[in-house]
């Protein structure tokens, strides 16, 4: 690539992420491309992390105030930390309430999924033990 290209490669790329980091996302298209960017910019993580982080921010509150994300926030919004990461690895384990000895029988997953019990300290050693994870993914 020559020197011209170069120069104008980044000066169009400082430009975009001038206006994500000053002005924000305004639009469902302005998140796309946000995220696009983010992911190309990912590729080279070390080099880039400053400039990933300025739109992040800007994905970050376009995402905590656009009306399409209205629904997902309210819904997450005082989910316990414990009860989500149970949900994710439920949902990516094709488990039932059934499939976690870890926590009890049937009837205690399904009340620590819908929030009326808590999981132990040593529920969480266990659920880490068996899948593999930090036991901080809980808090």
């Amino acid at each position: 690539m020559n020197l011209q290209k170069l120069s104008d490669s980044i000066n169009s790329a400082m430009s975009e992420i001038s206006f994500f980091a000053s002005g924000g996302i305004h639009s469902a298209d302005e998140h796309e491309h946000a995220l696009s960017m983010i992911d190309e910019l990912s590729e080279d993580y070390e080099r880039n992390e400053y400039l990933i982080d300025l739109i992040a921010s800007a994905v970050q509150e376009y995402e905590n105030n656009a009306p399409e994300f209205a629904e997902f926030n309210s819904r997450v919004e005082g989910v316990e930390p414990c009860v989500a990461m149970l949900e994710v690895l439920v949902d990516q384990h094709n488990l039932t309430t059934s499939d976690l000895p870890e926590i009890g029988g049937k009837s205690m997953v399904s009340q620590v999924l819908n929030g009326k019990k808590q999981m132990t300290r040593k529920h969480i050693e266990r659920l880490a033990q068996r899948f593999n994870v930090s036991p901080a993914l809980f808090f």
